[in-house]
């Protein structure tokens, strides 16, 4: 008689999905705010932008900090930090008049961001998973930050034109503490053989550190952060300001999108939804074929799509497309990182050892965001940031392709 296929569908991998949906989705709106609050105080771009880029790196500190305070005290725990945390950065940012003071408390919410988002997410959802629908399930979760994104900005839009942007991060604030009404679901077993058991963080963490797949790993997640950072915090001020005007009696115009700030946040939108299929589909491969092979194509199809939107061009329909491509791509890596490093070196310490990753990807994402508004200070536009991201956007491309995706044997670190 055959075995009773696993369910997928487990409440462990529904609440997570609910809980990164909103945590992105507020995240992924900071761009919607770049104007107003620089138009507000007479900032220059670089300040907000800076703010962003702290917020993006904080996160990124955060995130092996979590995975660790999960493995050892509590997943649920460490999201309910990652909720206080995340709450009170928000509430105490809308009221904050001056740039060094958003600078600051964008720690606050980067650390929230990490105690609610992918690194101890999805090694819950991984450990809550049996090992055939693993790579479908880190894909599900993933695409969940998709959704966030598809309706977080056109929300923060929409609440900018009933309120001024110190109430929208009240509000949001409201959303990321009913995340705690979620938590008594978020159960889920340590999956691990005997071995992985048996081994400490700190032989873990040492045998990672000898192995140069792990560094290539890391290497190659930086482009990642880089462009979704950067995209996300200036492209719809970038579509704003650059891009050709909506048509009266066109489509666009005929939907409602009539201007190009509008367009901004909507493409925003568009990314994450495009997303999803790609995350989905990503997750679909990853199951199937080599994950190293897949993450350098992703970022090599990136690397084009960059290229070609920059040299075009900036037209709505050009907008709609490039949005709709890059983000068939856009969270596409983090199912096949998250699932290759599980491979690679079991579910014990996923969490902590993709947080040292992700690591990687925010120290990317803190440099797009924060080179995106100075050079745009220094040379009134975005022109070589954009090319930055396309030239390291190949460079991952290239060092995914010598990893090792073998699982190397615990016995072999003693």
């Amino acid at each position: 008689m055959a075995p009773t296929p696993a369910r997928m569908m487990t409440p462990v991998l529904i609440v997570g999905c609910l809980i990164v949906l909103i945590s992105f989705a507020v995240r992924a709106s900071f761009g919607v705010f770049q104007i107003p609050i620089a138009s507000e105080f007479g900032w220059a771009r670089s300040e907000f932008s800076l703010a962003i880029a702290i917020q993006n790196l904080a996160w990124g500190i955060g995130q092996p900090f979590f995975g660790a305070f999960a493995e050892r005290l509590g997943d649920r725990r460490a999201i309910l930090l990652g909720v206080v945390i995340y709450a009170a950065g928000l509430v105490l940012s809308s009221f904050a008049v001056t740039p060094g003071a958003h600078q600051l408390l964008e720690v606050m919410v980067g650390f929230g961001v990490a105690g609610t988002g992918f690194g101890v997410i999805l090694a819950v959802v991984g450990r809550a998973s049996s090992d055939e629908n693993r790579s479908m399930s880190l894909a599900i979760a993933t695409a969940a930050g998709s959704a966030g994104q598809v309706v977080g900005a056109p929300f923060a839009q929409f609440l900018l034109g009933l309120m001024p942007w110190q109430s929208v991060f009240l509000v949001f604030a409201v959303l990321i503490l009913s995340v705690i009404l979620m938590l008594p679901f978020m159960r889920a077993p340590v999956t691990a053989t005997r071995a992985e058991l048996e081994e400490s963080l700190g032989q873990i963490l040492g045998r990672a550190a000898r192995d140069p797949s792990f560094a290539l790993i890391f290497l190659g997640f930086f482009s990642c952060g880089y462009q979704l950072a950067f995209i996300t915090a200036h492209f719809p001020a970038f579509v704003t300001e650059l891009c050709g005007p909506i048509v009266p009696g066109g489509v666009l115009h005929n939907i409602g999108i009539t201007s190009t700030s509008a367009l901004g946040a909507v493409s925003i939108s568009l990314v994450g939804l495009a997303n999803i299929v790609g995350t989905l589909t990503a997750g679909w491969l990853g199951k199937r074929y080599s994950k190293k092979y897949l993450l350098a194509g992703i970022y090599a199809l990136r690397t084009v799509i960059a290229g070609t939107f920059i040299v075009m061009p900036i037209t709505p329909a050009s907008v709609i497309i490039f949005s709709l491509a890059m983000g068939g791509l856009w969270l596409a890596t983090v199912p096949l990182t998250s699932g290759l490093v599980a491979h690679i070196y079991g579910l014990r310490y996923m969490g902590t050892l993709y947080g040292i990753v992700f690591f990687s990807h925010q120290l990317g994402g803190f440099l797009g965001v924060w080179l995106g508004g100075r050079m745009y200070d220094i040379y009134g536009d975005y022109s070589m940031v954009w090319w930055i991201g396309v030239g390291i956007g190949a460079f991952s491309a290239i060092v995914h392709l010598p990893i090792r995706e073998n699982r190397i044997p615990i016995m072999a670190a003693s």
